[in-house]
């Protein structure tokens, strides 16, 4: 069975680079256009095994080539495990493990950024459980109507701050910009720090 391997991209390298080279990057090629099928049957898998195969036969000339001290790399380790997480899960539909990328936005580069950037990963924890904790709270008054209809009471305002961020730009639909004004009350001197700031 023949599957199409880079018709494009392996023609580019071959004579620039190790034979070797050229057919482990075709065994990767080969797994990597047999994994992004909709629907895995045996036979696939059956191709995907042979073509992770072939790739650990043939990866040795990044070493013995002098490109890799080493080739323990998760990713590639992860090739051994397909076979069994198909018939576990189901065919992951181009999945991509890249998708953690999105995820580290908000639960690394953020909460970093609202760091003082010194011993910033106690910070980042408290954070992001911090986060966790709104977001669960929020769920929970959604659940329960309370968020339905206006959300100060009467005689309070929100009022938007402009805050900058680290580089000097403005944050945006950062709900930490706002700020509460409380109402006057009767007999209660009128102070400009009786703001509460979120």
């Amino acid at each position: 069975m023949t599957f199409f391997n880079g018709e494009v991209y392996l023609p580019a390298i071959a004579g620039h680079v190790p034979p070797g080279m050229v057919r482990a990057l075709s065994a990767l090629l080969d797994f990597c256009y047999l994994v992004r099928c909709s629907v895995l049957n045996e036979v696939t898998l059956d191709a995907i095994d042979a073509a992770v195969e072939r790739f650990h036969q043939e990866r040795t000339i990044f070493i013995t080539s002098g490109v890799r001290v080493h080739l323990s790399l998760p990713r590639q380790h992860a090739m051994v495990h397909y076979r069994e997480l198909v018939e576990l899960f189901g065919a992951p539909n181009g999945l991509c493990s890249s998708i953690t990328e999105s995820k580290h936005i908000r639960a690394v580069k953020e909460p970093w950024r609202r760091s003082n950037k010194f011993n910033a990963l106690g910070q980042m924890l408290i954070t992001n459980q911090r986060l966790d904790k709104l977001a669960a709270a929020r769920r929970w008054f959604t659940e329960r109507g309370l968020l339905d209809g206006p959300l100060l009471p009467e005689g309070m305002e929100a009022v938007r701050v402009d805050v900058e961020d680290d580089e000097g730009g403005a944050v945006e639909d950062d709900p930490v910009t706002y700020t509460v004004k409380l109402a006057s009350r009767p007999g209660v001197s009128d102070i400009s720090n009786n703001c509460l700031h979120y």
